[in-house]
């Protein structure tokens, strides 16, 4: 049992510093669908 506490604990962490690493990719991401489909709507405007 206590073996599973520790791996469950271990994945926790493993989980925590995956998400605080990928919060500024995803951020990157989307700051760049976001200019994406601004310059797909300023295309649409003009045509």
């Amino acid at each position: 049992m206590k073996k599973a506490v520790k791996w469950v604990g271990i994945a926790v962490v493993t989980v925590a510093a995956m998400t605080t690493t990928a919060c500024n990719t995803i951020q990157g991401a989307g700051d760049d669908i976001e200019s994406a489909g601004g310059a797909i709507s300023d295309a649409a405007k003009k045509g």
